[in-house]
């Protein structure tokens, strides 16, 4: 079976769109636990990625009381092509939201939580200071919860890799997100090969932390690219490897190339295993922070098999 497929277009004045297969599907949320978990973040006034970046397993997670914050605002100073946060010069920081956040993720009674945020390069450190705050604070409120961190690329930050890492998150994410050829179309303030050093630089660190690393697929690029990212992340000894479906949040943004099917997904899977990977996650709805504390027992459990 064909690993990508490619359906007839449909035209528009700012890009054009492919119709979503029968396998791209996100279901409603109605249930009382959905409900309390927006009653719950709305008192805690904190932003979730959930909401900013249009989740399709929005309704899925905060039906389990799973949420995945972002922190430092709700504005970027960076504009990539396929992210739905608005991008614009941000306010100061909140010096409060730490404690907000983990208030909340107390009230949720999380096991695990993923923490994320917009970049802000016009911070000296890139915003570090701020997840090693909120950081902190979570584990004074909540002791037994796992912590992910999900980072900017520190972009000419020296020294703020290490103050996220002196907090001891539990899992170390940084995506690389597409494939080089794409970066100065799709993540034009980025730099590839920074951000795989991040990773690498994590784990020389902080040997004990997993890391992890995810890509969207669709946006144009071909499978020996795909494979040579898996082999340049083993290469910075990246345990987690999460692959999924790029989705357009909107018509300005850059358009899907191609819709990979499930079939499609598990052969990468197969790949990235043998490529000596921990964990793999790749399904046309997985996210970065989908299923993580889930992922998060399964990787320490596979660690300990490995070291036995």
């Amino acid at each position: 079976m064909s690993e990508i497929r490619h359906p007839e277009k449909v035209k528009n004045k700012e890009s054009e769109v492919l119709p979503k297969p029968k396998w791209i599907r996100s279901r409603i949320p109605s249930s009382d636990t959905f409900k309390s978990t927006k009653e719950i973040i709305k008192k805690g006034n904190v932003v979730t990625v959930c909401e900013e970046a249009n989740c399709p397993n929005l309704g899925e997670c905060w039906s389990k009381k799973h949420a995945t914050f972002m922190i430092m605002g709700d504005t970027c100073t960076r504009a990539c092509a396929f992210c739905n946060v608005k991008t614009g010069k941000p306010e100061a920081l909140d010096q409060f939201e730490p404690y907000r956040v983990s208030q909340t993720v107390k009230n949720l009674g999380l096991d695990h939580v993923v923490i994320t945020s917009v970049d802000r390069d016009d911070l000296g450190d890139g915003g570090a200071l701020h997840f090693s705050k909120t950081i902190d604070l979570i584990r004074q409120a909540t002791p037994k919860t796992t912590i992910e961190v999900l980072t900017p690329d520190f972009l000419r930050k020296g020294g703020s890799l290490e103050v996220v890492l002196k907090s001891k998150p539990d899992v170390f994410n940084h995506n690389l997100e597409t494939v080089p050829r794409l970066y100065l179309s799709i993540r034009p303030g980025a730099r590839y090969f920074n951000s795989l050093k991040i990773l690498s630089d994590a784990k020389d660190i902080m040997p004990e932390v997993f890391t992890k690393s995810g890509l969207m697929l669709g946006l144009g690029e071909t499978k020996d690219e795909i494979m040579q990212v898996m082999d340049d992340l083993r290469s910075a000894h990246v345990d987690f490897l999460t692959l999924g479906q790029y989705l357009q949040p909107t018509r300005k943004h850059a358009p899907i190339k191609d819709f990979i099917s499930p079939e499609g997904f598990s052969r990468y899977k197969e790949i990235a295993e043998s490529k000596g990977f921990l964990m793999v996650s790749s399904s046309p709805l997985t996210r970065s922070s989908h299923h993580a504390g889930d992922d998060f027992l399964k990787l320490k459990e596979l660690r300990v098999k490995e070291s036995s």
